[in-house]
């Protein structure tokens, strides 16, 4: 299948701004991933500053809004976000692209309200406000639209997307890394600087980048005795009249400063090479950036050092102790420029940057969107026919933990999925539900409660039933009920259940299906937080057969030995259940619990409550330890999905806990588990032991091999092996 593509930067084409150059490089990416490729222009480029660069490259076509078949009039800064979403939509209809990404917010808030495109969207969003006080309730409202819309929400760097995932709950699980990919050639490091020191720029000047301030560095750094030369390569942004007047006036007439004016990407990085050590240095206030900027990366594949401003992200970068960092103020940036005409300490710089550099290749990059392709356009099932495609229902009260098969069927070709979705367990539409049983070819009934009893009861000959089961099930009597002849199988998620569920119903073994939960190790595994591995995590605490309690005593047994241990208990509270505040019991067991974390002197200061929701990835960063301490569970997700994380497992020995997860992470009392955790963390064993309990994970319960179990039994009742996966 050839693959459509068509990509759209809100960016000005004849500028070298950090939209611009991802449009060429996003289209270059994309074409060498296997997509044939149109890049939309905003306006009719003066110059080809922009276009050059794609000019040899196959699968590539550029096309501004002038030309072709449909042609739109824009105004002097190019086509609005109404215009470019119309345009869009209008070659769409006639090509019908299979993605089109979209970098620019505005332009996305219009795209997102377009049903045409919805589903297909792959929208950047890396100029999202980078700080809390810009996430207002508009914000937020126009981020979620773009992400319901979104097939996927690219962001260029793991701050961002924990950003994005915990201010707007619809981004979870939509949101991927695609880091920016570097064009510059590599080169080895600098022999050192020279005399006098060039120093370059080379990037967007707008009022953030301190252009006006940069001008006056060769002047500070030869009253420090350095003799230095600035060389500047870009265009003026957009700015007031006052400042881009003041910017020019420096640029044009400032000694020893030379404004080679905008250039092609590949004309600007060959100036740039020519120079010593490079800026990156900007104001202050833009010091919250969550993703780096291209001026702090491609200076590095240059192989030339970068003053850069000292913040978190830097920091992550280049190490906390980089020699290159500057202050906002000009004497900053100055004596900052100084050092690196030390040839020791440009050596040293040069060395972090290329290290830096080397993790953001071209590649690297393509192979993303590869991995991305495959995700979004996945082949018709063996077995299917797309032009007579298999009719999937799928029913329930609660369709939450199908969530992830849900979207997979609905992407496949040769599968056409409806829902069947229960207010209540004996609330429904009933002339929806008798429809689709007389429509599916197959019908999987998440939870086996009334909805797969009326299933079964109008089932056809011909039509298949699956069934999945839960622990709550186990408790009614709507297993015994269920004409279990009229079933084909019954999904369980470990082996243990599954036996416990024949039992209980009186079922034939050879009915019973294992298909254990699938875990997204791709989205979860993301890099640990300092400080890590002193933090436990409980994800989920109610009911109380979830045992709070026992966390907190593996919590006071730990802090008797490092009073830098913590729990942060990431869950809903019991009163948010009205089933479960309505028991004396239940309240009472919350209530002793919170009563002693308030009055204990271990735990009072060290014990975190956080909201429940979806933001359970970049919640998982700061958690060393996952607990499982439940009396009971059939699977518990939770602790995978910390595994998965690279957080160590420590599972409380609930019945069938050794049928899920390895011995090596199950212990039979609190000491045992407290003896477990501070023994990695003292036996520096901390690395070690998670990346062994992400390699379980990864093989036993990765997502697209669980999604390949699923689909082979809906389309072809083939069933797994008895172990699963």
């Amino acid at each position: 299948m050839s693959i459509r593509a068509l990509v759209y930067g809100d960016a000005d084409p004849d500028s070298l701004d950090a939209a611009a150059v991802w449009a060429q490089s996003m289209a270059r990416a994309l074409a060498a991933a296997g997509c044939s490729t149109m890049l939309l222009l905003r306006s009719r480029p003066a110059t080809d500053r922009l276009t050059a660069a794609l000019a040899g490259t196959s699968d590539v076509t550029v096309r501004h809004p002038q030309e072709g078949g449909h042609r739109v009039d824009p105004g002097p800064q190019g086509l609005t976000p109404e215009q470019a979403v119309e345009l869009i939509t209008r070659i769409d209809a006639e090509r019908r692209f299979h993605l089109v990404v979209l970098r620019g917010r505005r332009t996305a808030v219009v795209a997102a309200h377009s049903e045409a495109l919805a589903g297909r969207l792959w929208t950047c969003v890396d100029d999202i406000p980078p700080t809390l006080a810009g996430m207002t309730p508009g914000v937020v409202s126009e981020l979620t639209d773009i992400a319901l819309a979104s097939r996927f929400l690219l962001c260029a760097g793991e701050e961002l997307r924990c950003f994005l995932e915990s201010n707007v709950p619809a981004a979870c699980g939509r949101a991927v890394l695609l880091p920016p990919a570097l064009t510059a050639p590599r080169r080895p490091a600098a022999d050192g600087p020279g005399v006098p020191l060039r120093v370059g720029y080379a990037g967007s000047l707008t009022e953030s980048r301190n252009v006006p301030e940069m001008t006056e560095l060769p002047a500070l750094l030869a009253a420090r005795g350095v003799p230095a030369e600035l060389h500047v390569v870009g265009a003026l942004g957009r700015g007031s009249p006052e400042w881009t007047r003041r910017a020019a006036k420096a640029l044009e007439h400032t000694p020893n400063v030379v404004w080679h004016g905008g250039r092609s990407r590949e004309e600007a990085l060959g100036l740039l090479a020519d120079c010593h050590v490079a800026l990156s240095w900007h104001r202050h206030d833009s010091d919250a950036a969550l993703a780096p900027a291209l001026t702090a990366l491609e200076p590095g594949a240059l192989g030339i050092p970068v003053v850069v401003n000292r913040t978190p992200l830097y920091e992550e970068l280049l190490g906390a102790d980089y020699p290159l960092y500057a202050d906002p103020a000009p004497q900053g940036a100055a004596a900052a420029l100084e050092r690196a005409g030390r040839p020791e300490v440009h050596r040293e710089a040069a060395a972090r940057c290329a290290a830096a550099a080397a993790r953001f290749t071209p590649d690297r990059g393509v192979e993303t969107l590869r991995s991305l392709l495959r995700t979004a356009l996945p082949p018709a099932p063996r077995g299917t026919n797309p032009r007579l495609p298999l009719k999937v229902a799928v029913a329930g009260p609660d369709l939450t933990g199908l969530d992830p098969l849900i979207r997979h069927l609905d992407g496949l070709p040769g599968v056409e999925l409806r829902l069947d979705e229960w207010e209540g367990p004996h609330t429904h539409d009933q002339y929806l539900s008798r429809e689709l049983a007389a429509w599916a070819d197959v019908v999987v009934c998440e939870w086996c409660g009334p909805h797969a009893l009326f299933y079964a009861r109008h089932k056809r000959s011909g039509q298949r039933l699956l069934v999945r089961l839960h622990r709550f099930e186990l408790a009614t009597e709507w297993p015994r009920r269920l004409d279990i002849e009229k079933v084909d199988a019954v999904v369980c998620v470990s082996r243990h259940y599954a036996e416990r569920a024949r039992e209980h119903a009186s079922w034939p073994a050879d009915q019973m299906v294992v298909l254990p939960e699938g875990i997204d190790v791709a989205q979860l595994s993301r890099p640990k937080l300092e400080g890590a591995r002193y933090t436990l995590g409980v994800l989920g605490a109610v009911p109380s057969r979830k045992r709070l309690d026992r966390a907190l005593d593996v919590l006071t047994e730990l802090r008797g030995r490092d009073p830098r241990y913590t729990l942060a208990v990431k869950t809903r509270q019991p009163w948010d259940y009205w089933w479960v505040w309505n028991r004396p019991e239940e309240r009472a067991h919350y209530e002793h619990a919170y009563r002693r974390i308030q009055r204990s002197g271990r735990l009072a200061e060290a014990v975190v409550f956080d909201p429940y929701g979806p933001d359970v990835a970049a919640w998982l960063r700061r958690v060393g330890f996952i607990l499982s301490t439940g009396d009971d569970e059939s699977f518990h997700r939770a602790a995978a999905e910390g595994a998965a994380s690279g957080s160590v497992p420590v599972v409380w020995h609930w019945p069938g806990a050794d049928t899920v997860y390895s011995p090596r992470w199950i212990h039979r009392d609190v000491t045992a588990m407290a003896d477990a955790v501070h023994a990695v963390v003292t036996g520096d064993r901390f690395d070690a032991e998670r990346a062994a309990a992400r390699a379980e994970i990864a093989e036993r319960y990765a997502l697209p091999q669980v999604l390949e179990q699923w689909v082979r039994l809906i389309v072809a009742d083939e069933r797994p092996a008895p172990d699963g996966p």
